[in-house]
């Protein structure tokens, strides 16, 4: 009997051995899927003792807020069906987690990180999820978040919600995510999930990339639905791709992307969308022009980004200084204003279709917040507060805001591409991340590529660079309006030219690393 058994043990090698899904992108899992060297059950029980050892306990990232109950059950089914009809696509039984800002019809709530919406559980599909589960992709969970996607007050600091509490850099456990989509962030870089969606208003996705070294997208606003997405604003928020590597972000982009009929905005979304990841093959930097913004970068970030430029030189890209890239004037004040109508409009439209017992105006949950201690214990809620102060979208100051914010934003980029003729503008993503501060809330000096591109609504997005003290550092692409196709093509190409990507090794901070040189010196 004992002899039997061994055998059969040795004649299953692949399935007695114990699956390290650390680093695997999805085109490996579903190779090795199609090989049998591992099914879709066992690797959600691998990325959930992942979570149980890394998120719940050891570095406990506090990245996910909720796993899905029944996330092994899908598995199941979906590794029936390879059985038996062969798999759908490319992400046919890979665990993917959901920003808990987005819809899932499982069985847990969809809360924006809020008390106030702990019990939302609203049993809809986000139209986005529905793309990615219709291509077999399985939920593993939602990520914790900057609560409301950090837009309850101006003196908040990122990746903390009243339901979730903090999220930790896997990097050093005592640096920022950056935020909104912190959890997402943390997860995909400590290999919690094949991939992850996040959202971004204005720095949401790419932030949160860079802090967290991995690669982040924010799509054309338009060509990726917000239905059952909880909003802040219809004219720049946008769901996006948050991966290991550039494929794995076109793989999810081309299931992601399409016209949504309760959702305006994607009108023109199917005219558009492309299968990015075919798009990648050939990928090159040969003859591509890259329009680098002159003042960005800091003395921080300047060493990282200049050897960046001479990979992406000896790679074939002719590097072209931007010397004029000037941000509109009152761009930040007029963001302010249109950001505090539509979050009005926006979000008591959201919660009005929520089932009962749920918030249904943000007045409710100004008064929520007020009742509860927790909720306001760190920071108050004056974004809040000025939104419910605002009138309706048809105020002459906010149609005047949104008509300077787009225009100028906009006719910036369409000049800046036109009259230097590049594929993509480049610069440092964001500085490296800085220290929770719990006092201050998030640092918020030094370069971010964010803004322009967020309020155009123009597609952004970020790879690792390098790093800065173990600390990665992004690189910025941005391109014209439905350039998707182009940017990760660039992307691709320049994941090859540049420093591989490092991952994480959960070090509490990263003086950590230098205790001989901060110690005295030996006498």
């Amino acid at each position: 009997m004992r002899l039997i058994l061994a055998l059969l043990f040795l004649a299953t090698p692949a399935l007695a051995a114990p699956y390290n899904v650390a680093e695997k992108d999805i085109t490996t899992l579903a190779a090795d899927m199609a090989a049998g060297r591992v099914t879709a059950v066992r690797l959600v029980k691998a990325y959930q003792a992942r979570i149980a050892a890394i998120d719940r306990s050891g570095p406990a990232l506090g990245s996910i807020i909720a796993l899905n109950p029944d996330a092994l059950e899908e598995a199941r089914a979906l590794d029936a069906e390879r059985k038996a009809k062969g798999p759908r696509g490319p992400l046919h039984g890979i665990p993917i987690l959901i920003k808990d800002n987005i819809e899932t019809a499982d069985p847990i709530a969809t809360t924006a990180g809020s008390l106030a919406l702990a019990n939302n559980i609203t049993h809809r599909d986000a139209a986005v999820v529905a793309r990615l589960r219709a291509a077999g992709a399985i939920i593993l969970g939602k990520t914790n978040l900057s609560e409301w996607a950090n837009i309850r007050s101006r003196h908040s600091f990122s990746g903390w919600s009243g339901v979730g509490g903090l999220v930790k850099n896997p990097y050093a456990l005592d640096r920022s995510t950056c935020g909104s989509s912190a959890g997402s962030g943390a997860a995909v870089a400590a290999s919690l999930a094949a991939a992850a969606l996040g959202t971004e208003t204005n720095g949401s996705l790419v932030c949160p990339g860079s802090f967290n070294g991995i690669v982040a997208l924010k799509p054309t606003v338009g060509l990726v639905s917000r239905t059952h997405i909880v909003p802040i604003s219809h004219s720049q928020d946008t769901a996006g791709p948050m991966t290991r590597s550039v494929s794995d972000a076109a793989l999810l982009l081309t299931v992601m992307a399409g016209s949504d009929p309760d959702d305006l905005a994607t009108a023109d979304a199917d005219a558009h969308r492309l299968d990015y990841a075919h798009a990648l093959s050939g990928a090159s930097l040969k003859a591509k022009r890259l329009g680098v913004i002159v003042s960005a970068g800091d003395d921080i970030t300047g060493p990282v980004f200049a050897h960046a430029l001479a990979l992406l030189s000896a790679a074939g890209a002719e590097i072209v200084p931007i010397p004029d890239f000037l941000q509109p004037p009152d761009t930040s004040a007029d963001e302010a204003l249109v950001l505090e109508f539509e979050l009005k409009h926006d979000l008591n439209a959201y919660l009005a279709s929520l089932p009962p017992g749920q918030p249904r105006t943000l007045a409710d949950l100004i008064a929520f917040n007020a009742a509860s201690s927790r909720e306001l214990a760190l920071f108050g809620q004056d974004k809040f507060e000025a939104a419910q102060a605002r009138g309706e979208l048809s105020d002459p100051a906010y149609q005047a805001a949104l008509a300077r914010l787009q225009s100028g934003t906009r006719s910036l980029l369409d000049a800046t591409f036109a009259q230097y003729h590049v594929d993509a503008l480049i610069e440092p993503t964001a500085e490296p991340s800085f220290r929770i501060d719990l006092v201050r809330g998030d640092a918020r000096s030094g370069n971010s590529s964010a803004g322009v591109p967020a309020i155009a609504g123009y597609p952004h997005l970020t790879l690792p660079m390098g790093q800065v003290k173990g600390l990665p550092v992004g690189l910025s692409l941005a391109g014209p309006r439905w350039s998707e196709a182009t940017l990760l093509g660039l992307a691709a190409a320049a994941q090859k030219a540049l420093p591989a990507r490092r991952p994480p090794h959960f070090l509490p901070s990263v003086e950590s690393q230098d205790r001989a040189a901060l110690g005295p010196a030996a006498r």
